[in-house]
């Protein structure tokens, strides 16, 4: 019995604070920090102020961007990786769980850093040879990188338990019927691991989209939404911002239940 009130405890201290949030969206006062019920006036404000809709913008394409290039990419790597040898295997496994574990601010620094330098390098050559071409700055490229090769991880992991989980005999059974290899993988080995794949997908977009950490050191003069969230209660809370979170939860949950529900879909269902 004490394990389960130990359990309901931890689960009240984690997400108490949210739902809090969420009920103070509906404040009918101009305070985010004493409630008045009830109202929904600061719903419509939010996505009526241009600045939150641009940042939102901002965030939208680099969280589905960085989905698309960490999906493709970290699928292909997984079937890279079934063909290489158990020990390359293994330590190239550690190193995308690292990927994972190291803290978002070690990562945001190390990538800022590694930008920095590499246009420090490339700048000035292509000034001496290509003038026209504007130089190379923090912006929207840099988030989406950083955020493909942070989510790029995510999809890695999941991907692989779904591969590893594949009746080889299906696959055994279509070269046996002279079918290329494309084909196979095509017709037999894709259709298997979609639900993995889109579950990848929603995973990184997600991510991607709630992330501030990395977003801040290397967004440069780009806005994202977590990072005018950030900026904007640094002059205090808001009913606006309030209400601008319980959506982006509500629509993270949801994004989360799906790649959830695609995790344990079975081939046919």
């Amino acid at each position: 019995m004490w394990l389960r009130n130990y359990s309901a405890s931890v689960y009240l201290f984690l997400y108490a604070p949210i739902a809090l949030i969420m009920v103070f969206a509906f404040n009918a006062g101009r305070s985010g920090l004493a409630f008045q019920c009830c109202s929904v006036q600061w719903f419509g404000r939010a996505f009526g102020n241009p600045f939150i809709m641009e940042a939102l913008g901002h965030s939208a394409l680099i969280a589905f961007t960085s989905a698309i290039i960490a999906t493709l990419f970290g699928t292909l790597a997984v079937f890279g990786l079934q063909r290489c040898g158990p020990k390359v295997r293994t330590v190239f496994e550690a190193f995308t769980y690292c990927a994972i574990i190291i803290p978002g601010i070690v990562i945001g620094i190390s990538t800022l850093i590694a930008f920095i330098s590499l246009f420090d390098l490339i700048n000035p050559w292509l000034a001496h040879w290509v003038p026209q071409l504007p130089k190379l700055e923090m912006g929207f490229t840099t988030v989406i990188a950083a955020h493909s090769l942070f989510t790029m991880a995510l999809v890695m992991i999941i991907v692989r338990s779904r591969v590893d989980a594949l009746d080889t005999a299906l696959q055994e059974a279509s070269a046996d019927l002279y079918a290329p290899p494309f084909d196979t993988f095509v017709r037999v080995t894709l259709p298997q691991i979609t639900p993995a794949i889109m579950a990848g997908f929603l995973l990184a977009f997600t991510f991607s989209f709630d992330d501030f950490i990395i977003a801040f050191f290397v967004a440069g003069p780009e806005t994202t939404l977590p990072i005018y969230i950030f900026s904007s209660i640094r002059r205090g809370v808001t009913p606006e911002i309030n209400a601008l979170s319980t959506v982006i939860i509500c629509a993270s949950m949801a994004l989360l239940f799906t790649s959830r529900y695609l995790q344990n879909r079975r081939t046919g269902a």
